[in-house]
């Protein structure tokens, strides 16, 4: 099952209501082929489209297309803040490996 962390939730929900451009949308969260592994992750806002996945959260909903939906399905996204980066991270069992430099993703 894809989850978000409440810290996640918390980011989203805070993006959405500093921003009237996101106000309305989900969080469109998927795979989208990329680098010398395959796959790339990919946050974005976005409307709903009548083949999406909508998964609910807390005063939003979560978009994924049918094509990602069995590649996410045990992903969790976390929103981690540090000293050297900050950023949503997303952490998935069902990933095989990933390039040299951590981009893209294998399946």
């Amino acid at each position: 099952m894809f989850t978000l962390t409440e810290k996640a939730v918390e980011k989203v929900q805070s993006f959405l209501s500093a921003d009237e451009n996101f106000r309305g949308k989900s969080l469109r969260v998927g795979l989208k082929p990329s680098g010398c592994a395959g796959y790339e992750y990919s946050l974005s806002f976005d409307d709903k489209k009548p083949e999406d996945v909508v998964l609910p959260q807390k005063g939003f909903d979560v978009v994924v297309d049918p094509a990602s939906v069995s590649l996410l399905d045990q992903a969790i996204v976390d929103y981690a803040d540090d000293e050297t980066s900050s950023g949503f991270r997303i952490k998935n069992p069902l990933e095989k490996g990933s390039c040299g430099c951590g981009k893209s993703k294998q399946f």
